[in-house]
């Protein structure tokens, strides 16, 4: 009895220990890096300006055609990157069932001796593979993920890509441009809304990666603000050598 329950408490222990973090970051990882994005870029944008000696105003319209430009440049390409990569998977998907359709047995064969391949006994890996070859859409499923590394079932949605890419990314940009809305007249306030927002997106990512909150944030507010303090000297010395 002292041996069976030992054995499930063991079996327990290894379930609870066993859980792993999504390494595909799902939907947090592209939506924190395209907030991280679009804070720094229009940060650095904005700080550049600044430099300059500037209005107000000319900082604000910087901003927000800064936070239009980049939400939209990112929402199209990567509607066309995800579009492009599904199209290509998509035709590769159509080779395969051509091939299960026109030749059923050599495509059984060539995952029979993948199997072998692996380790499974080869008499073994014949009845795997005749047995999971009865019906197409699952042969179609086994040789994509087999042969070509994906799952047709799960294809990324470039709409998807592309609503989630200019939402965050537009939500980044506006954090420095945000206390000028609110009726800031100086940059410091702008400045220390997007250093804290860097710092609370590298802590999120740290939710997805081995490192602490704390490094990642560091990390990433000492390099959103050495892009931010790089722009605003040369924006500094482009605007004296203009003026």
């Amino acid at each position: 009895m002292a041996i069976i329950e030992t054995e499930a408490t063991l079996h327990e222990a290894h379930r609870d220990n066993h859980t792993h973090r999504d390494v595909n970051g799902g939907w947090l990882r592209p939506a924190v890096f395209g907030a991280m994005d679009g804070l720094v870029s229009n940060l650095a944008l904005m700080t550049g300006v600044a430099g300059g000696a500037v209005s107000q105003q000319t900082i604000v319209i910087t901003g927000l055609s800064g936070l239009a430009a980049g939400a939209f440049s990112m929402a199209a390409g990567e509607y066309t990157s995800v579009a492009s990569q599904r199209e290509l998977v998509q035709a590769e998907l159509d080779v395969e069932r051509r091939e299960l359709r026109k030749h059923p047995k050599d495509e059984e064969r060539e995952l029979a001796e993948l199997y072998a391949s692996r380790g499974v006994e080869p008499e073994l890996a014949r009845e795997v593979a005749r047995q999971l070859s009865k019906d197409p859409e699952q042969a179609l499923e086994i040789h994509a993920r087999e042969e070509l590394g994906i799952d047709p079932g799960e294809l990324p949605s470039p709409t998807v890509a592309a609503v989630s890419s200019f939402g965050s990314f537009a939500l980044g940009a506006l954090l420095p441009v945000l206390p000028y809305l609110l009726g800031a007249t100086v940059l410091w306030p702008a400045l220390l809304l997007a250093l804290v927002g860097l710092f609370a997106c590298g802590a999120i990512v740290a939710k997805v990666t081995a490192r602490s909150w704390w490094f990642s944030g560091l990390r990433q507010l000492a390099l959103g603000g050495a892009a931010a303090g790089v722009t605003y000297v040369l924006g500094s010395l482009f605007g004296t050598a203009v003026g």
